[in-house]
Order: structure tokens, then C-alpha cells, then sequence
């Protein structure tokens, strides 16, 4: 064990600072999310990256890679969005081998009426405690994280769909 590089005090607290905030970050936007609009974060995302692409339609590939989740997460997923109305699987129109995630009119409706609330939880929990300065500071900590992934061969797909 010798070989082990232990995380330094200022480390460790940085890292149990992170987690919490992390932790208690997500734990508000579910409750927002959940209290307003009655649907999971999870399915909010889905919503989110569908209405951002072209045409309102990703592969269940992309939309898989843009929400992070896995394919049996995102299926599941999908499977109660459906139920809802709020998005259709369709087979792609050049390629029926490919499976198509389309947002539907009363999946943006849903959308619409649930982002003010989201943004404005996300403001409240994470912008508004930050100066200016710190929220840039921020933004380049994370790009440097997420560009470590990307040279270790993950890939983060939230940046855009």
C-alpha cells in the first residue's frame, strides 16, 4: 500500500465538499422537478436534449450518450415517456435498424411548463451563491475535468445533442 497516493486534508475536504454539494444539488432539482411537474430529473433531461436537436428526434445511441445514461436506463425510461405521450420510438427512415426517440407536441408542452421552475431551482442552488468570477472559475474547473474524461476515452455528450 505503500504506492498509494492518499489524498492530502486540503484534498479530502475538497472531495467531501464536492460530494455534498453534488449530492444536495441533485437532491433539490429532483424535489423541484418532482413537487412542480411530477416527472424525475431524469426524464426532464430526456426531454431537454430532444427538444434542443434537429427536428426534436435523436437515435436512441445519441439521446443514450447526451443524457449519460445507459441504454437499459434510458429504455426504461422512454418506455413510461411513452406512456405519457410525451415521446414516440420510431424506426429512422433511411436505416430501420436504428431506433429514433422523437419528442412529441405534448412532450414539449410538458417541457415548457416544467423548465421556468427547473431554471429557476438551478439558479437559486447553484448561480445565484457564486460571484461572476466564480461561476467562470467553475465552468473552466469542470471543461478541465470533462476534457480528462475525454482523453481517457469517455465521452460527455451533455455539452450539446
Amino acid at each position: 500500500m505503500s504506492g498509494t497516493r492518499w489524498l492530502s486534508d486540503e484534498e479530502q475536504r475538497t472531495w467531501r465538499a464536492y460530494l455534498a454539494s453534488t449530492q444536495l444539488l441533485q437532491e433539490a432539482l429532483e424535489r423541484q422537478l418532482q413537487r412542480d411537474s411530477g416527472m424525475p430529473h431524469a426524464y426532464y433531461t430526456i426531454l431537454a436534449m430532444l427538444s434542443e436537436a434537429p427536428g426534436r428526434a435523436l437515435t436512441m445511441t445519441r439521446l443514450a450518450r447526451v443524457t449519460m445514461f445507459s441504454a437499459s436506463r434510458l429504455s426504461h425510461a422512454m418506455a413510461r415517456l411513452e406512456e405519457k405521450g410525451w415521446v414516440r420510438r420510431v424506426k429512422h427512415g433511411q436505416d430501420r435498424r436504428t431506433t429514433m426517440a422523437e419528442l412529441t407536441p405534448e412532450g414539449f408542452a410538458a417541457l415548457e411548463a416544467a423548465a421556468p421552475g427547473h431554471v429557476q431551482e438551478v439558479r437559486h442552488r447553484l448561480f445565484d451563491p457564486l460571484t461572476d468570477e466564480q461561476t467562470r472559475q467553475f465552468r473552466d474547473i469542470l471543461a478541465a475535468l470533462t476534457a480528462a474524461y475525454a482523453r481517457e476515452g469517455h465521452e460527455s455528450g451533455l455539452a450539446s445533442p
